[in-house]
Parts: C-alpha cells; structure tokens; sequence
C-alpha cells in the first residue's frame, strides 16, 4: 500500500510544493543575478510584493529589497546612495534632479510611472458604507471647519442617509508621504480659496489634528476612532470602513481602479524633462466622465546610470517586468491598482532600457 501511494503521488506532480516552486525550478537556468534594494512608498508596498515574488519565481539567483518608509524617505535615500532605486508617489522635483546627479552620474535619476491608485477619503460611521462629498467639503473638513457629521454641509450632498451628530476627527500622516502631497495637491487645485496651503508631503503644521505613519498607520488608527476620517491609498482600506464618491463635474464618482486609470489618460507629461523621464502632470480639475481625479501616480526612480553591471541589469530586468503586461497584472492583483496603458507601458520600458553602466 505504501509502494502504491508512492506511486499515485508520482503521478500528480512533479513540484508538490506548489505552481510557485514549479516556475522557479523551471526558471532555474536564468542567467540574472544580484541584490538590489529600493525604499519608499508605503502605498507601493503591496503592489512591491507582488512584483518580488513573481521576479523571484522568473530569477531565482535575483534579489530585490525593498522598505516601506515613506516617499520621501525613498527618495532622500536614493540621493544619499543608501539604495539603488526608490518608490515615490511623487515624482522628483527639479531640485531633487539636480542633486541625483552626484549618485547617478551626469543624467541624473529619472522617473518611471508604475502604479496607479486612486487616494480614498475613508470614514469609520458604523452602518454607513458611502457617502457623496464635493472637494469644498472635503477641505473644510481637514481645515477643522465642518466638526460633526450632521453638517448642512455634508447633509446636503447626503439626502436619505441618518447622518450621526458625533464629532468628525480628522486623521493625517505624521510622515512625509507621496500620498499627503497627491491628497494636497488635489485640493489646492480643485478649491484653493479653501485649501489655501501649498501642496506638500508633510502635512501643514498650522492644522492641528491627529496623525499616524504610514497607509496602515493612518487606516489603523481611523479603524478604532469612530467618527475618523483619512485619506489613503485605495488597497489599504477596507470594512469596516467606508468610501467618499467624489464630485468630478456634474456626478459623483465612486472609487475604484478604473475611474483613476482614466485620470492618467487626461494626464500630460512634465515639460523640460529628459526624454527617457516619464513624470506626469495630473488634471485635478477634470470634469471628464467616470474620471477620478483624486489619485496617485507611484514612480519607480531610478539612475540613468550604475557602475556596477550586474546591479544595472538586475534594476533593468525588475524594472521592465513592473511596467509589463504581466508585472501590471500581478500588482492589480495585489494592490487593487490600475494597470498603466499598453503605450505608457512601452514607454517606459523603452526608458529602463536606456539605463548605463560607467564611472558616475
């Protein structure tokens, strides 16, 4: 009987350890290898590991790192030359070019849009799942202006709905995070008589509120507070929590991956930028059908030059895997993201193809 369940077990597979031992005992004569390590966004994060452990799967004797810590912290460590490559839901700007070319050789970093999710305005009102705000509301409310949910306000853009009269506890992030400045960037377009504040990673300091670090932070904290509202990255909220639909035009938009891919469609590239940088000016103000303005844009930042080869390569292959068909088909899967056009994605990979290897 042993022999027999031997043998029955023979028949099934070859790799019954799973589908994933299986691609990388089949990958296993891959050519690539080398570590690499990136740090950044925390939005990024989820769609990060999915990226990872398929690339680990295509290169077994590949390997990328990478820490949670923040855009700008991301960023910061990259021109420091802590790291090889960072994840930031905000592009560099003309300053932060400048100064990469100390790490990455004359032609700087340069930016690599990779992931798109829409910023979620999450609310903890038990037995209430959605709610309709316009970005008026939306400004007043982080400003401390609109203080219980039972606002005309929010009453108005609410009929039918049994509005508590508890207080509103607006919640930010202590870091300085790529999705602050996405959520300030929007509302000082959309409503800069409300929101009179520059856009900014770091949350204004004359706005007294709680805080916490990170997506998880924020939505952990917002989870226990009822009453909480945050903005935060679309994959990390979820029940109990509710979602805003947003006012775009003459409709309220609900969100979701789809409606923030069509705010990068509307999108147009930054001008003044090295052909192979791909950063993108978002349209906050579009009224265009089912569009979702209130979104981020999350860049791989990479140098246009490594002296090391086999780190070059290994940042090439990841890189170009991210922005695929299939790398965006794994952090859809992951994160709850938009996968990037079939243009875009050629874009960029035509971009990551450029990298060097050479004396910075």
């Amino acid at each position: 009987m042993a022999i027999l369940a031997l043998g029955l077990a023979g028949c099934g597979s070859d790799y019954p350890l799973g589908p994933a031992q299986e691609a990388a005992a089949r990958n296993a004569d891959s050519n690539l290898r080398g570590a690499i390590t990136g740090s950044g966004s925390s939005a990024l994060g989820p769609a990060m590991d999915g990226w990872r452990a398929e690339f680990a799967t295509m290169h077994p004797r590949a390997q990328v790192q990478y820490s949670p810590d923040g855009s700008g912290a991301g960023r910061g460590a990259l021109l420091a030359g802590a790291v090889v490559f960072a994840g930031s839901d905000a592009y560099l700007d003309d300053e932060e070019l400048a100064a990469s070319t100390e790490v990455c050789g004359p032609g700087g970093a340069f930016n690599i849009p990779a992931y798109v999710s829409p910023i979620s305005i999450a609310f903890n009102l038990p037995g209430i799942t959605e709610l309709n705000l316009d970005a008026a509301t939306i400004a007043r409310i982080f400003r401390g202006e609109i203080t219980t949910w039972n606002d005309p306000a929010i009453a108005a853009q609410n009929e039918g709905v049994d509005l508590p009269s508890i207080r509103i506890s607006p919640v930010s992030r202590s870091d300085d995070s790529g999705t602050t400045e996405n959520f300030t960037d929007y509302l000082s377009a959309v409503v800069p008589e409300i929101w009179t504040d520059e856009a900014d990673g770091t949350w204004p300091g004359s706005l007294s509120n709680e805080n916490a670090k990170g997506n998880a932070g924020v939505v952990s904290t917002v989870s226990s507070t009822e009453g909480a509202v945050t903005y935060a990255d679309d994959s990390a909220v979820g029940p109990p929590l509710g979602k805003a639909r947003l006012l775009v035009g003459d409709e309220y938009v609900t969100v979701s991956g789809e409606a923030a891919a069509g705010a990068v469609d509307v999108a147009s590239v930054v001008p003044g930028r090295e052909e192979y940088d791909i950063a993108l000016d978002l349209d906050r103000t579009t009224t265009a059908d089912g569009v979702y303005p209130l979104v981020l844009v999350s860049y791989l930042v990479f140098c246009s030059r490594y002296e090391n080869e086999q780190t070059a390569e290994v940042v090439k292959a990841f890189g170009t895997y991210a922005v695929s068909s299939e790398g965006q088909a794994a952090a859809a899967e992951a994160a709850k993201s938009a996968p990037i056009s079939s243009g875009l994605s050629q874009r960029a990979a035509e971009a990551i193809e450029t990298i060097e290897v050479g004396d910075l």
